[in-house]
């Protein structure tokens, strides 16, 4: 420092114990210029008060010599203690080179500098809230200074600071908002300690709204809530249960859909207590938002499904995320059929938007529906005070995906499986004429979960495919199951064989469904061939499963509906021993299952012309097993019929299989099935009207025409 510069109104003596090293030589120096500096106040000489301020400043507080700097901040102190309650007026030129003096790499420079802060901002008190995002953003760097001084002085300003806040209501929150979300992202322990206790004092202030800027820093909260420190994570614990309780409290001036996608990404987190946080929000979103979650409802999905198969380790998420589960599919209603989507009668008050998390498409979690959508975003806040209104639309494209992904991923869980295939069903019954869309990239997905290993999983599945295949909405108009399109795929799925003369339509619609089956929808013969297809290409299902699923297939759909659809098919199936297997099958669960009673009776009797019809139809394609044909006429009371075919079998060749058959035959003869039979006359004496002849014309036909069985 130049000694010839004149430094008035200064005295040379207080100049030269500011430079000098020792600190009690500054502290008189400090009090000589608190004294001058109350003379000015008094005589209201402004400009030598800045002129003091701007010595202090300039020569000492930012010289290069590390002394002058020190006395420079103690100097810049007195200046404020003696101006009082007039140190407002000059608190820009007080605090800016003082905050400068936080960087030094000096430690105790550092500390002196907190500490001549510290007593700027106890003489100005409120009057510092306009500078507080400097003095915010310089105390957060000094909450993780590595010198433990430096820090206890920081902190003692903190508390100081916040003080003021607490007692004021002239807080500027919206012009701290953005540091706040800046600072909110460091990694530092001691910053992030600094952050969350300050987030926890706002909050506890009645004039400071922070819930309204909540999606601007929700996404930090979360990540410090990861934090190594436990006392970091209890603290931001703390924090968002009190957000939590205020947005109980208050749900209508909250926005809700700002803050969704945030949740979904953590609810997808790593971090035990981070998903469990995040999954509780989302619970209380979904129930408290309602229909303003559905534009979000794929990506909540993509994190919900997973977590239902979570084992006991992680059984309060698993429950937690149940409950979203559920809570969200009751918010599909039948509206969301509409074919308008954006005429839903169900409509939510809107208010403009800013760039937020919630509007970034975050395609690798799963959050992939407001933010690709413009109107969707828009029309997914939620804000009691505002006067306009949009609609709010279901995002069925993306759920599909999410739910068809999820079938297809063979890692997926038992339960999130059962979870996945319930989401499908309650839209097919809730939103029928949309879902239809997807059902044909759907089908293949669904038949193949019927190999599932478990049991509860493919009925699940089966009540998905018997909806859709009795869904009115799965009727399409010129297109059913007697169409050339389906004739096609019946050929190339299960080899049937047709003759040229079979080509005309008329042929053509006698091939794909007997006149007397009747109609469901479009998709339950296509069903059934698929069904048929999958038995014959995978044996084992047919064996361990096949019975199951044709049994619960009788109980959700029309049992008559089912056998006769799949006698249609297998009478011109090529694989002749596949058809005599699944004939086997489709006999046995005829003869034995509780679900076939009605059945049972109707074919006993041959009453009415459709069980006579039927019975046609079951017996053109028996015929692929000689042992099933005896006891389908048993069923039906042809016992001269029986008496005839069973006269045959001293005709065929006898093979291992068909002994195994025959004395299955005389098993099923000898269960309660067939104890009426036996209490009856004998075949030969009974007294029975002639069957017609139309029936038997086509059983004499059927059976000529498996000469290569009964020959």
């Amino acid at each position: 420092m130049n000694p010839e510069k004149d430094f008035s109104p200064l005295a040379p003596s207080v100049v030269r114990a500011l430079n000098d090293k020792l600190y009690e030589k500054r502290k008189v120096a400090a009090l000589e210029i608190e004294k001058l500096v109350r003379e000015f106040v008094a005589q209201n000489n402004a400009a030598q008060i800045k002129h003091v301020i701007q010595i202090l400043s300039q020569e000492f507080a930012l010289s290069q010599h590390p002394h002058s700097r020190k006395g420079g901040l103690i100097g810049l102190a007195a200046c404020s203690i003696a101006l009082g309650k007039d140190s407002g007026l000059y608190l820009k030129e007080l605090i800016e080179p003082v905050l400068t003096c936080f960087n030094d790499a000096d430690s105790r420079l550092r500390y002196y500098a907190c500490e001549a802060l510290y007593n700027i901002v106890k003489v100005a008190r409120g009057s510092v809230l306009p500078h507080f995002n400097v003095l915010f953003d310089g105390l957060s760097k000094l909450a993780a200074d590595p010198d433990p001084n430096v820090k206890s002085g920081s902190e003692l300003l903190d508390r100081l600071l916040k003080d003021i806040v607490t007692e004021s209501n002239k807080f500027d929150l919206v012009g701290f908002i953005p540091l706040l979300r800046e600072r909110i992202y460091s990694n530092n322990q001691y910053a992030r300690q600094f952050i969350i206790s300050w987030i926890l004092v706002l909050e506890s202030v009645p004039d400071i709204n922070l819930l309204g800027y909540l999606p601007e820093i929700l996404d930090g909260l979360f990540q410090i809530l990861g934090d190594n420190s436990k006392e970091i994570r209890k603290m931001c614990e703390v924090a968002l249960g009190e957000f939590l309780k205020e947005i109980k409290k208050n749900p209508s001036s909250v926005k809700f859909a700002e803050m969704a996608n945030i949740l979904v990404i953590h609810c997808q987190a790593s971090d035990d207590l981070i998903q469990l946080t995040a999954m509780c929000w989302m619970r209380e979103f979904i129930q408290l938002a309602g229909r303003v979650m559905l534009p979000y409802s794929s990506g909540i999905l993509t994190a919900v499904l997973p977590c239902l198969s979570y084992d006991d380790r992680k059984k309060s998420i698993k429950e937690v995320a149940n409950v979203c589960n559920q809570s969200l599919m009751k918010l599909v209603i039948p509206e969301d059929d509409e074919t308008d989507e954006g005429k839903q009668s169900l409509s939510l008050q809107m208010e403009p938007k800013e760039e937020s998390l919630s509007q970034q498409q975050v395609t690798s979690s799963g959050c992939l529906e407001a933010s690709s959508n413009s109107s969707l975003s828009s029309a997914s806040v939620f804000n009691a005070s505002s006067t306009d209104q949009v609609p709010v639309t279901l995002n069925l494209d993306g759920i599909v995906q999410v739910l068809d992904c999820h079938l297809h991923d063979t890692a997926t869980g038992m339960m999130t499986r059962i979870a996945v295939l319930k989401w499908l069903y309650h839209l097919y019954i809730k939103t029928p004429r949309k879902m239809f869309r997807h059902t044909d990239s759907l089908f293949p997905i669904l038949l193949r979960t019927l190999s599932d290993e478990s049991d509860e999983v493919i009925l699940k599945d089966l009540e998905v495919l018997a909806e859709i295949a009795s869904s009115p909405a799965g009727q399409t108009e010129d297109q059913g199951p007697c169409d050339g399109s389906d004739m096609r795929f019946s050929q190339s799925e299960l080899h049937i064989p047709v003759k040229a003369s079979q080509l005309s339509s008329s042929g053509m619609k006698g091939m794909e469904c007997s006149p007397s089956t009747p109609t469901m929808n479009s998709y339950f013969y296509k069903f059934m061939i698929n069904l048929l297809k999958r038995f014959s290409s995978e044996r084992k299902l047919l064996e361990t499963r096949g019975a199951f699923i044709i049994r619960q297939l009788c109980l959700l759909l029309n049992a008559e509906n089912i056998f006769h659809s799949m006698a249609d098919i297998l009478l011109r199936e090529e694989d002749l021993k596949f058809a005599s297997t699944m004939v086997h099958t489709l006999n046995t669960i005829l003869l034995t299952s509780s679900e076939l009673f009605q059945l049972r009776n109707q074919l006993k009797d041959l009453k009415t012309p459709e069980s006579r019809n039927l019975f046609c139809c079951l017996y053109r394609s028996w015929c692929h097993n000689p042992v099933t044909t005896v006891s389908l006429c048993f069923l039906t009371q042809n016992y001269k019929h029986a008496y005839d075919l069973i006269q045959k079998f001293g005709d065929l060749e006898v093979t291992v299989d068909f002994l195994t058959e025959v004395d299955k035959l005389v098993q099923l003869i000898e269960c309660p099935i067939f104890t009426w039979t036996a209490l009856r006359q004998p075949w030969a004496s009974r007294k029975r009207p002639p069957p017609t002849s139309t029936t038997w014309s086509c059983c004499s036909t059927s059976s000529e025409s498996r000469t290569s069985t009964w020959k």
